[in-house]
């Protein structure tokens, strides 16, 4: 029992630990190559035996799958996964992010068709948003669908990092649908079949090997109508639907990731004795200091979501401190323990060369404390050309100032 669980919870984290217990066996590796297909194939399985057994899809509502229990019951699931260090689902980016953006703007023939191979594992999805001139201006994306005389959509352009896009079944895809209007209002969200005729996938090799992001292309890429989430030109408001998801998950799940304070202190105890300098415990409390805040605070914001209400904008501080914090355990664990510790094999191999990528994922660190300064803190905005300007002739401004 957690010292802070009522009695009712600890009943709850005592099933989830016999479940996981009684499955232990079951559980394929935590780390394994994401272009190793026998390891996917097993990670599938697992992700559907933790659905069947209600530790996937926690707070999603029953009628779709999931176990409709509160954000406090799934911060258990994540930390009991933790404890046992048995994997949890494959797609985080499906069940975290795109499931619950369809259940909230989906229609009941998308919820009735993909929710339930998404939260198995059947079906694995990407997030089709970034583009390489639109990272963190998200809504300045410039892939485009077009309506065709039958009502399908055609569409062309590119998306790059795409977690998981070489082996996903499905994607959500912002494209511009109008360019006459300012750019935020001129997007529409897609969900697009990864196998469809004219897409295709490119991976990006990442210092530690691995290809888990990919560059796509769209060529003449059909839809059809009822492809469209959330109605035509209301893209933006879906996508916040997501990213607020993603900056919620990323920060408050960064203990499922392994980014928990107790964990880099037992790595740095680990070391040479003659490393316990007051500098490294100095840096040591530092980082620990705000996972834990971050923990704590994520407590106290679990009480909104339980009240079925979306992330706000504050997430993302949650976000930009827990990957900070990790990145710094990452930089402390290795001047500790010296350059061994990068071996991709290594434990904290992995994570040293992952996390910086993950900084800019969900936005960047700038990018959310503007956010957090104008819509939290009611900051002023800063200065913005494009205000009320058509996306297409902001770009031929553009273009006119490089020329």
């Amino acid at each position: 029992m957690d010292l802070n669980d009522t009695p009712e919870q600890a009943t709850y984290r005592r099933r989830i630990r016999d479940w996981l217990d009684g499955h232990r066996a079951h559980a394929p590796a935590v780390v394994g190559s994401v272009e190793d297909a026998a390891y996917l194939s097993a990670r599938r399985a697992w992700q559907r035996e933790l659905a069947q057994g209600g530790l996937a899809g926690v707070t999603w509502p029953a009628e779709h799958g999931g176990s409709g229990l509160g954000p406090i019951e799934q911060v258990i699931v994540d930390q009991e996964i933790g404890a046992a260090e048995v994997p949890g689902v494959l797609d985080g980016i499906g069940v975290g992010l795109m499931g619950p953006c369809l259940i909230a703007h989906g229609t009941e023939e998308q919820k009735h068709r993909h929710l339930g191979p998404l939260l198995h594992g059947d079906e694995v999805w990407c997030q089709l948003f970034s583009e390489p001139s639109a990272g963190s201006d998200l809504a300045a994306v410039q892939s485009r669908a077009v309506m065709q005389d039958d009502g399908s959509w055609k569409l062309n352009g590119q998306k790059v990092w795409t977690t998981n896009g070489h082996f996903a079944a499905f994607g959500m895809m912002l494209a511009r649908t109008d360019a006459d209007v300012p750019k935020h209002k001129g997007l529409t969200m897609f969900i697009v079949p990864m196998d469809a005729e004219g897409i295709t996938i490119r991976g990006l090799r990442q210092i530690h090997g691995e290809a888990e992001f990919n560059e796509v292309f769209f060529d003449d890429v059909v839809l059809p109508s009822d492809a469209v989430v959330g109605g035509v030109g209301n893209g933006w408001g879906v996508a916040l639907t997501v990213l607020m998801f993603e900056r919620f998950t990323i920060g408050l799940g960064g203990e499922a990731l392994g980014f928990k304070a107790e964990r880099f202190a037992r790595a740095v105890a680990s070391a040479p004795s003659s490393t316990h300098t007051d500098a490294v415990l100095e840096r040591l409390g530092d980082l620990a200091t705000d996972l834990l805040a971050v923990r704590f605070t994520g407590f106290r914001m679990l009480t909104s979501l339980a009240q079925g209400q979306i992330p706000g904008p504050e997430a993302g501080l949650a976000k930009v401190t827990t990957v900070n914090a990790a990145i710094a355990a990452g930089e402390l664990i290795a001047d500790v323990h010296g350059p061994a510790v990068l071996d991709p094999e290594n434990e904290f191999g992995y994570m040293i060369s992952f996390l910086p990528g993950l900084k800019s994922a969900g936005g960047t660190e700038a990018i959310l404390r503007n956010t957090v300064g104008e819509r939290v803190l009611g900051l002023p905005t800063e200065p913005r050309l494009d205000k009320g300007i058509p996306f297409r002739e902001l770009k031929s401004r553009e273009r006119e100032a490089t020329a």
